[in-house]
């Protein structure tokens, strides 16, 4: 692991800088302690990075669950959802070792990405209070209204500034020198933002109030460094909702690190492949000890694993020396974190927010079709106005009637092959697989046929044909000689004229064609 030690050392750099405003961010649109979101930095970097099979994935607290926190703490109390996020740290052991790490491919990517949009736009939002300096204890949306008459124009101002950087940085800079991929624009703003608070603290009109900065307790030595540390109410066990509030947390930070883990693989350079069931297994073993010690949930973040990759990291060892640097930062320089402006958090978390449900993304889901972008914009619409499970629970709901529908629609291939004074000659081409699902569409095209037509039903590409589907057609025999109708059925084994049954045809030809 120390072999690229020259790679991993300056890669953790980059990271923690970009790590540590986001720990700080993310707990405070958790609604959660800010020191919460350093200790889940520093376990994310050091436990589960040690843990971990993946080379070059970082975890930490994750804006996909800040939605998810923010709810379970303002309904919980912060003690018991730190029980929570230890339940659900064991749950997700469980799945590991019940090798549940391929839970992640059974969702649908419309929905992920709907999941994704939703929170973007709650985190976008929650985000509006802080940036124009109203009470960050206020972060309802039905708060909206008032902020206008509570502007804090010295507030607005650090928040034009650290948005000017973020994005002069991500969209300009960072395409010009490579110093400027080094050096993350977040770290640029906080610093920005500490010097304008040293700079105005005198100025009249231009001061950024106590309440409106970092508040992260100071220790004066190590016990009371020790003392800041909360745990979770093990009374609280036999609360219903906190055992539902640590299932939603395992099943949402599982399948976000599991999408995060088979993005990361495909970007590692050397093609290195994470193993799910061990990844499971150590973001368990850190949440369990994150919650224990008042830390918030973890995942791995597909954000500083992209930083990660492109600074230079080879190694495991880069997320792990990142985790040390948090821990060391909060222990000997807490009165500098304490002079960032909420603001620039804030303004931070726009961007991600921005990026999480930008424009764009709503634009490729729609130029995907309809199977695509219904199930996402239901998703998105129930995160946003529900929860996150009911989004995610309709968004499959619809993803699953999707298919269902389509399955209907894509039975079989039908058209008339010629038409005489007579009569007509119908060709009906049946798909791979015939299910049960398909039986209404045949069936209605069958009674649809007039009398004196040929119907050339051609099943040499199906490969599995249900009971239900067969009976449809021993029935249709009966019925046909009724109508006038003759039946020409082409197989792989050649061509019968108006078979007496279909079922013991096809079952004596070939086992594979009933199911």
């Amino acid at each position: 692991m120390f072999k690229n030690l020259k790679s991993d050392l300056p890669a953790s750099l980059v990271v923690f800088f970009v790590a540590l405003p986001l720990c700080l961010g993310i707990a405070l649109a958790s609604g959660a302690p800010l020191f919460s979101g350093v200790i889940a930095g520093i376990i994310g970097g050091i436990v589960v990075g040690g843990l971990s099979g993946s080379s070059i994935g970082v975890s930490g607290p994750a804006a996909g669950l800040a939605v998810i926190v923010f709810a379970a703490i303002a309904n919980l109390g912060f003690e018991n959802f730190l029980l929570a996020v230890v339940i659900g740290g064991v749950l997700q052991i469980l799945l590991g070792i019940l090798r549940a790490g391929v839970i992640g491919y059974y969702f649908p990517s419309s929905v992920i990405k709907g999941m994704l949009a939703g929170i973007g736009i709650i985190i976008f939002i929650k985000q509006i209070p802080l940036v124009l300096g109203y009470d960050s204890k206020s972060l309802s949306i039905e708060g909206l209204g008032k902020i206008f008459d509570l502007i804090t124009p010295s507030v607005v101002l650090i928040s034009i500034l650290s948005l000017g950087i973020l994005l002069l940085w991500d969209k300009v800079l960072i395409h010009k020198h490579d110093i400027f991929k080094i050096i993350p624009g977040p770290l640029v703003a906080v610093v920005v933002g500490v010097v304008y608070f040293i700079l105005t603290q005198s100025v009249p009109g231009f001061q950024i109030s106590e309440n409106q900065l970092v508040s992260v307790p100071v220790a004066e030595d190590f016990n009371s460094f020790m003392g800041q540390f909360s745990f979770p109410n093990f009374s609280a066990i036999s609360n219903p909702d906190v055992w539902v509030t640590g299932f939603t947390i395992a099943i949402v930070a599982s399948l976000e690190t599991l999408l995060c883990v088979e993005a990361t693989d495909k970007l590692d350079p050397e093609k290195r492949v994470t193993p799910t069931n061990r990844e499971l297994l150590a973001q368990g073993t850190g949440n369990v000890l994150s919650g224990f010690i008042g830390g918030l949930p973890i995942t791995q973040v597909i954000v500083r694993s992209s930083t990660n990759l492109h600074a230079g990291g080879k190694t495991k060892l880069s997320p792990i020396l990142h985790g040390f640097l948090i821990l060391i930062s909060v222990i000997l320089i807490p009165v500098f974190l304490n002079m960032i402006p909420i603001a620039v958090l804030a303004s931070i978390l726009l961007i991600v927010g921005y990026k999480l449900a930008k424009p764009s993304v709503f634009k490729q889901m729609l130029t995907l079709g309809s199977s695509q972008f219904i199930p996402f914009i239901i998703t998105v619409l129930g995160v946003v106005f529900a929860d996150l499970l009911i989004g995610i629970g309709l968004g499959l709901a619809v993803g699953i009637i999707t298919i269902l529908i389509n399955s209907y629609k894509n039975s079989h291939f039908l058209h008339i092959e010629k038409s005489t004074n007579g009569g007509q000659i119908v060709k009906m081409t049946l798909a791979e697989e015939i299910s049960f699902l398909n039986k209404g569409a045949i069936l209605n095209e069958l009674n649809k046929l007039p009398e004196k037509t040929l119907l050339e039903l051609d099943i040499r590409n199906t490969i599995k044909l249900n009971y239900d589907i067969l009976e449809i057609l021993d029935d249709f025999v009966h019925t046909s000689k009724q109508k006038n109708i003759g039946v020409k059925l082409i197989t792989t084994q050649g061509i019968v004229f108006n078979p007496n049954s279909f079922s013991k045809l096809l079952l004596s030809e070939s086992k594979e064609k009933a199911v």
